[in-house]
């Protein structure tokens, strides 16, 4: 088939021959994300070796065109009339607390929870595979499910490391089942109206009702729960003589319904009218007299949320913000080579190259980070990790969710640019979708300043920022390209020294300087990690790319130069259109 610059319209109209290429550009998306994402592939090849990647490639090939697939249900599910309802009562005034979705809400469902995504987790070491798939399906936005897998993933983790074998039996396999139609959700509702980010404002008491059975009743409201009618949900609550603050908290598995059927004493208020991930429903709960099962001894309450479930969520979060980066850049180059103007594509204009080499640049630094922790978080469960890289940890997940989310916004932001009027047309294409859903990712898991808050007291109590800065060290040391590396070196022991400057302020005037210090160290962070993975590309693919990419993220991200300072720069993004 020709392409619509190559053919005239029946009629030889200008208006025809625009459409025409528009049809044409929508032709050119991919019908298998996975087979389109040659640097997803080889990030992965990178980081499993060829023998488990060859293996594993298989499941992620399929699913890649799955998620394709499933974009049209996607899309039909986010319009207004089909976005999820309340029914609180069925036609005999009998309470349901039913939340009541769209067809194509249950078929994309069918699409996700197929991929196996979440049965994988049943195994240790299993992480990377796993938000491999959830990387693919986050390229359709929220997509109505993918803040419930995660919030499942969260879950099983729970269950897994600290339930009892009554309740791993009873759940897990449920929450591991890959069938849509008979597998269980999770949740985790711990936002309270008075205190949002500060849960240790939370007012949600628990009263022990069997010592020996490990239940509780729990009486109180939650502010903000997604995937409100999930089938399980991990729940904060404040147990009595235990202390105020964050200490006196208990972590509580609450089931929808009990053991005979019935439906627990937890009653959805109302839900939610959000900018974005509008189909998944998030509501508000109140909980009157409901039966809860204790998670872990209640004074490791807060500790074992921000382990497994926190963090675990932060974790998807930052995956789910690199899939729709990766779908808007993925739009926008496409629209660049079918869209003229002005008598060529526009893809030849110096500009617009700019634009988009520097989308890719920042949709491949923020991949390469995110697959970096994901895969030490995959030795730690195998047991093939050390202290340094646990506390490497700590630091570096939060600020791949802040800084992840940050990226991913302004790349999705330049997509529509590109576009122009037609980049704000929510039928036009996804990208209005994926603006939205990115703004409440941003927000999800802690904001921006609360990520920024926990980051600096962790580097003031714990100096977590010491195995950070020789992890990153460690990065660069390996990387051959001598000018990046040694201006990279260069660039770390600066921000050593800030850092050290930093934390001879007072923490609340510090936090003013610790936000663009710490967006130079996470960025730093990324192009080491696109580095060291650009220099097994060249030695095994012999491909290039993705060391320029490197060089390009660094040269304005970390040494914040501008397009004259840098040599060639116009051939350097010309080569990266191409």
């Amino acid at each position: 088939m020709k392409n619509g610059s190559d053919r005239k319209a029946d009629d030889g109209s200008a208006i025809e021959m625009g459409r025409l290429l528009l049809q044409d550009w929508e032709a050119a998306q991919p019908d298998n994300f996975f087979t389109a994402d040659t640097n997803l592939q080889r990030t992965l090849e990178f980081h499993w070796g060829q023998e488990k990647y060859q293996q594993l490639a298989r499941q992620l090939y399929d699913f890649g065109r799955v998620a394709t697939a499933a974009d049209a249900a996607v899309r039909m599910d986010n319009l207004d009339h089909n976005l999820p309802r309340l029914e609180r009562f069925d036609g005999q005034g009998q309470r349901i607390e039913e939340v009541i979705f769209h067809p194509s809400h249950h078929e994309a469902g069918r699409h996700i929870y197929g991929s196996g995504m979440l049965s994988v987790c049943g195994q240790p070491g299993n992480n990377l595979l796993s938000l491999a798939l959830f990387y693919l399906s986050s390229q359709n936005g929220e997509a109505g499910h993918n803040c419930p897998v995660a919030c499942t993933a969260g879950l099983i983790k729970v269950l897994q490391q600290i339930g009892t074998p009554e309740l791993q039996g009873r759940y897990l396999p449920r929450l591991l089942d890959a069938d849509y139609d008979s597998h269980f959700t999770g949740a985790q509702f711990l936002t309270e109206v008075q205190g949002g980010s500060d849960v240790g404002a939370n007012a949600t008491t628990a009263t022990r009702l069997d010592t020996q059975a490990g239940t509780w009743l729990l009486n109180g409201e939650k502010w903000f729960c997604s995937n409100v009618a999930a089938d399980l949900a991990l729940v904060t609550a404040r147990v009595p003589g235990q202390g105020d603050g964050t200490r006196g908290l208990g972590l509580f598995l609450v089931p929808r319904r009990l053991e005979d059927g019935q439906l627990n004493n937890v009653f959805i208020r109302r839900l939610k009218d959000k900018l974005g991930t509008r189909s998944m429903a998030t509501g508000e709960l109140e909980f009157r007299d409901a039966l809860a099962y204790q998670m872990g001894p209640t004074e490791d309450g807060f500790r074992h949320v921000m382990t497994y479930v926190i963090n675990t969520s932060r974790i998807y979060n930052a995956v789910g913000v690199s899939g729709n980066a990766r779908r808007a850049y993925l739009t926008a180059m496409t629209y660049a080579q079918h869209r003229r103007a002005f008598g060529q594509e526009i893809i030849r204009f110096p500009l617009v190259q700019d634009q988009l080499a520097n989308m890719r640049a920042d949709s491949t630094a923020m991949l390469a980070g995110t697959l970096h922790i994901i895969k030490l978080l995959d030795d730690i469960e195998l047991g093939q990790s050390t202290p340094q890289a646990e506390g490497f940890l700590r630091m570096a997940i939060n600020l791949n969710k802040y800084r992840s989310a940050v990226l991913a916004h302004e790349v999705i932001v330049r997509a529509i640019e590109l576009l122009g009027g037609n980049g704000a047309i929510e039928s036009f294409s996804v990208l209005p979708r994926l603006l939205r859903d990115n703004v409440v990712f941003e927000n999800w898991e802690g904001t921006h300043n609360v990520l920024l808050a926990q980051v600096q007291r962790d580097v003031r109590r714990y100096r977590v920022h010491e195995p950070f800065l020789a992890a990153v060290r460690g990065l660069l040391a390996a990387v051959r390209l001598e000018e990046l590396r040694q201006q990279g070196l260069a660039a770390l022991e600066q921000i050593q020294a800030e850092i050290g400057e930093v934390l001879a302020m007072d923490e609340l005037t510090a936090a003013i300087y610790f936000r663009p210090l710490m967006d130079r160290l996470t960025d730093l962070y990324y192009a080491a990690c696109m580095a060291v993975e650009g220099e097994w590309e060249l030695l095994y693919k012999e491909n290039r790319t993705k060391q320029r990419l490197a060089t390009l993220f660094f040269n304005r991200r970390v040494a914040g130069r501008q397009p004259k300072d840098i040599a060639y720069y116009d051939d350097q993004v010309a080569r990266l259109c191409q």
